[in-house]
C-alpha cells in the first residue's frame, strides 16, 4: 500500500508529545478508513488534510490489483472536475466587481437567441443552478463521448444546443437543480464580456497569482507531460446498469471505453473530457486546489461584496445542505464546510474548507460511478466524514467507524 505521509506526526518546535501522539491517532484512524474505502469499491484515494495550525497530512491508499496500472501519491495530479465550477464562479464574481458583469444582467442580453427562455434567465441563476435549464450529460447525443466511444470536440453552443428541458419544468428562479449546461452558458458570457479565453482567465486570475503549478484547463486527454497522474476506473458496462437509474433510459450495453481491468472495472484514464470546459474542465492536485479553496474563503481573491453574494444560498437538500453562486455549503457530523464536489470518467472529489479558510480537506477517489454502489458509496462517506472531523479538529463520531456491509 502507498505510504502514509504524516508530516504532522512528526515532532517539531512547539510540537507537544500530546499533539503528536492525537496527530498520529487520527492518520491511522484516515489511513485505515482510506485502506478499507479503496477496498469496498473506491480503488484509489487520495486524501489530504491542512489544519488550522501544524502541518498537512496527507495519505494515499489504493486496491492492491491497481498497483499493476500506476502506485497512487497523494501529490499525483486529478481530474477534479465540477469543482473547477468555483473557479468559474470565482471569474464572474471579479468581473462583476471590475462592473463588466452584473448578476442580474439577463442570458439574453449576453447570448442572444442561444437558450429558451433566455430573457428571464440571469446569471445569478446560471451560478446557483435555479436556470430552469436541463443537463446535457446523459443525453442519447452526448452519453457516447461520456463514455469515451465517440472522440469528438464540443463547443459551449453545441452542448446548449442539446441541453433538454426539466422534467417537470420550472420557471426560472424557483429551485435548485443542478446542470451543466449552466456553466457553459457562463464561459460564453465571461470570454464574452471579457475578450480573454477562459483558460488565459483562469492563468491570469487564479493559478499563476497563487502558484498552483500543476493546474491547468484540459483540452485533451493528457495530463501535464512528465507529472505523475492518478489512473482513473468505472465499472463495466454490466455492473454500470444496475448503478444508473432506470428512468434515465441508458440505452442497453452503454459502458465505458478503455482496457479491461480485474473485477468488472475499465480503465477511462485516457478519455478526452475536453468538452467540460468552465464546468469541470480543470486537472489539480489535493494541494494545489486547497491552496485556491482557502486563498478564497479568506478573503484573499474577491472583494467583500462578492464573496458575500457567493455565500448567499438556495436550498440544495441532494447535496447535503445549500448552493451559492458555485459554492456548496454541506452540513457533515462535525459542522459545516464549504466547498465543491466533482465528477468525471474515473475521477470523484470532495474538497471543502472551513468558513474563515483556515482548514481544508480533499478526498479524491478514483471512481465516480463506481461508488455509487451501496457499499462503496459507505464507506466512501465515512472516509469524506472523518477527513473534515480531523480538519476541524473535532471526534469523528464512534458509530461512523465501520462502514455498514
Amino acid at each position: 500500500m502507498s505510504a502514509v505521509l504524516v508530516a504532522c506526526s512528526d515532532a517539531g518546535p512547539g510540537d507537544s508529545k500530546a499533539s503528536v501522539a492525537k496527530n498520529t491517532s487520527v492518520a491511522g484512524r484516515l489511513a485505515g478508513l482510506a485502506q478499507k474505502a479503496a477496498d469496498t469499491g473506491s480503488l484509489g484515494v487520495i486524501v489530504r488534510v491542512e489544519p488550522h495550525s501544524g502541518r498537512p497530512l496527507a495519505i494515499a491508499r489504493q486496491a492492491s490489483w491497481t498497483k499493476a496500472d500506476h502506485h497512487l501519491e497523494a501529490t499525483d495530479q486529478f481530474r477534479i472536475a465540477s469543482n473547477t465550477k468555483t473557479v468559474t464562479a470565482t471569474l464572474i464574481l471579479q468581473s462583476v466587481a471590475e462592473h463588466r458583469i452584473q448578476l442580474d444582467d439577463s442570458v439574453e442580453k449576453w447570448l442572444p437567441g442561444l437558450i429558451p427562455n433566455g430573457t428571464n434567465i440571469t446569471v445569478r441563476m446560471l451560478l446557483n443552478h435555479t436556470s430552469g435549464l436541463g443537463d446535457y450529460l446523459l443525453t442519447p447525443e452526448f452519453l457516447p463521448t461520456l463514455t469515451g466511444k465517440e472522440k469528438r470536440t464540443w463547443t459551449p453552443e453545441q452542448l446548449l444546443a442539446i441541453t433538454p428541458r426539466q422534467t417537470p419544468e420550472l420557471p426560472p428562479g424557483t429551485k435548485y437543480s443542478y446542470s451543466n449546461a449552466n456553466y457553459a452558458a457562463l464561459e460564453l458570457i465571461l470570454e464574452k464580456a471579457t475578450g480573454k479565453s477562459l483558460a488565459d482567465l483562469i492563468n491570469e486570475k487564479i493559478t499563476e497569482p497563487l502558484e498552483m503549478n500543476d493546474t491547468f484547463l484540459s483540452t485533451d486527454a493528457a495530463f501535464s507531460p512528465g507529472k505523475p497522474h492518478a489512473v482513473g476506473y468505472e465499472p463495466d458496462a454490466q455492473r454500470l446498469s444496475a448503478i444508473l437509474p432506470d428512468e434515465l433510459n441508458i440505452p442497453e450495453g452503454s459502458g465505458f471505453v478503455g482496457p479491461e481491468r480485474p473485477h468488472g472495472n475499465v480503465e477511462t484514464a485516457a478519455i478526452d473530457v475536453s468538452w467540460s470546459g468552465a464546468a469541470g474542465g480543470l486537472v489539480s492536485t489535493a494541494a494545489d486546489w486547497q491552496r485556491y479553496q482557502t486563498a478564497l474563503m479568506s478573503g484573499k481573491i474577491l472583494p467583500k461584496t462578492q464573496m458575500k453574494e457567493m455565500l448567499t444560498t438556495v436550498p440544495a437538500p441532494e447535496e447535503g445542505g445549500s448552493y451559492g453562486l458555485g459554492l456548496m455549503k454541506v452540513e457533515t457530523p462535525c459542522g459545516t464546510v464549504w466547498g465543491h464536489t466533482g465528477g468525471q470518467p474515473g475521477y470523484s472529489s470532495e474538497i471543502y474548507t472551513d468558513t474563515n479558510g483556515r482548514r481544508s480537506a480533499a478526498v479524491l477517489t478514483t471512481t465516480n460511478f463506481g461508488i455509487q454502489e451501496p457499499k462503496a458509496a459507505s464507506a466512501n462517506k465515512a472516509l469524506v466524514d472523518a477527513a473534515i472531523c480531523a480538519m476541524l479538529d473535532k471526534p469523528y463520531p464512534a458509530e461512523s467507524d465501520a462502514p455498514s456491509s
